[in-house]
């Protein structure tokens, strides 16, 4: 299972704009804060009927210099993610982890060299409640269940620095009161007088009650403006949540 896509077609100059699928008893959101300056990119796409798979990428660099970069990166995800996921009796491990393999080929292949991209994706199977996903060197997802806040840590090295790496898959149940809060970078590095936002105020703002999966990722972008006082120059900065409906 370790053929690689290969980019047979014209790149595309842009990424396309992401379009949030509906879920089956959760909800998806995503919000970026301020203009984007480097190479943050999430994207969602529903790949069968009971599952949908999203992503968030950090590539280094301004966005200028690396959107060519993020464009194909979006292509290598959407078509890799319906070739691997569409089937009854997929093994999503198997899959989370090629599908890695597959980014960071493509990332090496049309930078021609290394360019450092952290990168959390995940496939949420709407039947069972699962998440399968990797974490190549992002920033750790956070998940909210009735006993707390767990860390997904990094499973494997940021994308785009060597040619064999691989990330492993890792499940984590998303329970009915449960969410996901997934923060950027440049969110958790924010800073105020010298001090940094981190992880832990993202943890704050993910225990307070929401009424959706949106109201959760305005929150946190809330949480980080008014700590930062002005609109963020340092990096981009993005949220992005999975909530199982009626429970954020």
């Amino acid at each position: 299972m370790h053929t690689f896509f290969k980019h047979e077609k014209v790149l595309p100059l842009e990424p396309v704009d992401a379009q949030v699928p509906e879920l089956n008893g959760a909800e998806l959101a995503a919000m970026y804060y301020g203009e984007r300056r480097g190479g943050d990119f999430y994207d969602f796409l529903r790949v069968s009927p009971n599952r949908v798979v999203f992503g968030l990428l950090d590539v280094a660099g301004r966005s200028e210099q690396n959107r060519i970069i993020v464009a194909a990166a979006q292509t290598t995800f959407r078509e890799s993610a319906l070739e691997l996921l569409n089937g009854d009796n997929v093994n999503e491990a198997d899959a989370m982890t090629e599908l890695g393999m597959r980014l960071n080929h493509t990332i090496l292949q049309v930078e021609d060299g290394v360019r450092s991209c952290p990168a959390f994706a995940g496939c949420y199977n709407e039947d069972l409640g699962i998440l399968c996903y990797i974490n190549a060197g992002h920033i750790p997802a956070l998940v909210r269940d009735g006993a707390g806040i767990a860390e997904l840590t990094a499973t494997g090295l940021p994308l785009g620095l060597f040619s064999h790496a691989t990330c492993d898959a890792l499940m984590s149940a998303i329970s009915p009161d449960g969410a996901l809060l997934l923060v950027s970078r440049g969110v958790v590095e924010g800073k105020h007088r010298g001090e940094e936002f981190g992880l832990e105020r993202a943890k704050a703002a993910l225990q307070r009650p929401a009424a959706t999966a949106k109201d959760l990722c305005r929150a946190v972008i809330e949480d980080i403006r008014k700590f930062m006082g002005t609109p963020p120059t340092h990096n981009d900065v993005t949220a992005l949540t999975l909530a199982r409906t009626g429970t954020v």
